[in-house]
């Protein structure tokens, strides 16, 4: 894969969802994009999700704030009225006690995405401040698999049928690394021919070219749960996928950040290695906290080396916001 990246599929899952960034789509042409990593449903996880968006619309949607908002919001912020109306009377009804639509009135207004008053009778009134836009126009999902064996393949056919049989994504692919060799036709046979398959060459780190389309997907229909879908869009949304400066530890002081081409990987220099997500904590017998000393008198940075990073890792999943954002989005540079 690249020299330190051992033989995890962290490492890999991560240069793929920067990939995304940089390159997708990989047979039609450039789109704007939104990615996230480990999202899914009670059944089913997928590695990378790639979210292609209207830009005008995700615009629309970045003014409802920052945070993915869970199902209960959004039933809340799409079908609040124009003027003000008793939330029972504004709502379809549930399907389970009001109580619960009314505590989300309450989350929804103090997170300034609906206006909230007391109505006669001291009823709880709401009003819209602006419509939920219908911002993602297709939903890809993405199985990685560095090593694709036989073995491999074998035990992906079940979980990529499902995949197809959720209609939840308008595309299915798996992703997986070049070895040199040429990919036998017998491992694409056990796989559903509606699945595309993507090869990876990180050698030299992440760039635009790094990836071959070795089968093309089938596009799907994607008219199966829509609520379901929109959940895990706007859990892709607050998520993205440099979320590993929330559930690693970047304050560790073997934590580092390492370039690899146009990509930045999380590094253990006490493993010498990219470490997974679980072995990067608190109970790792190599954590070693940041001294004090390195948080105070703004040295390296005010805060400490580990907040530093976490500041950097938000700030570039600020950039892809703004640019997916952005109507005729020019070819993206940096990371």
């Amino acid at each position: 894969m690249f020299p330190g990246a051992g033989d995890s599929e962290f490492a890999f899952e991560l240069l793929v969802s920067r990939w995304a960034e940089l390159a997708w789509h990989p047979t039609d042409g450039e789109r704007p994009v939104l990615v996230a990593r480990q999202l899914g449903t009670k059944r089913r996880r997928w590695d990378t999700v790639v979210l292609e968006v209207d830009p005008e619309a995700f615009a629309e949607r970045r003014l409802f704030g920052e945070r993915g908002l869970d199902m209960d919001l959004i039933r809340v912020v799409r079908d609040a009225p124009a003027e003000f109306e008793w939330y029972r009377d504004a709502l379809p009804h549930p399907g389970f006690p009001w109580r619960y639509v009314r505590a989300a009135v309450h989350r929804a207004a103090g997170r300034d995405l609906i206006e909230k008053r007391r109505g006669p009778h001291d009823r709880v009134e709401l009003r819209r401040l602006r419509e939920y836009p219908d911002w993602v126009e297709r939903v890809a999902v993405v199985e990685n698999k560095p090593d694709l064996d036989a073995s491999a393949a074998s035990a992906l056919a079940d979980q990529l049928r499902h995949d197809l049989d959720a209609d939840l994504a308008d595309e299915v692919w798996v992703a997986t690394g070049a070895t040199g060799k040429r990919v036998s036709p017998a491992l694409l046979e056990d796989m559903p021919v509606e699945v595309g398959v993507l090869e990876f060459d990180f050698a030299d780190g992440v760039d635009a070219d790094a990836a071959e389309v070795l089968w093309h997907p089938t596009r799907l229909d994607a008219d199966g749960d829509a609520d379901k879908r929109l959940e895990l869009t706007e859990r892709a949304y607050g998520k993205g996928w440099r979320s590993f400066r929330e559930t690693m530890r970047p304050d560790c002081r073997h934590f580092e950040l390492r370039r690899e081409g146009r990509a930045m990987v999380p590094y253990c220099a006490a493993k010498g290695r990219v470490p997974t997500g679980a072995e990067c904590s608190g109970n790792c017998p190599e954590f070693s906290p940041e001294p004090p000393q390195w948080r105070t008198n703004g040295w390296p940075v005010e805060g400490g080396p580990g907040k530093g990073i976490r500041a950097l890792l938000s700030r570039r999943r600020e950039r892809e916001r703004e640019r997916a954002g952005e109507p005729g989005t020019a070819e993206r540079t940096g990371n």
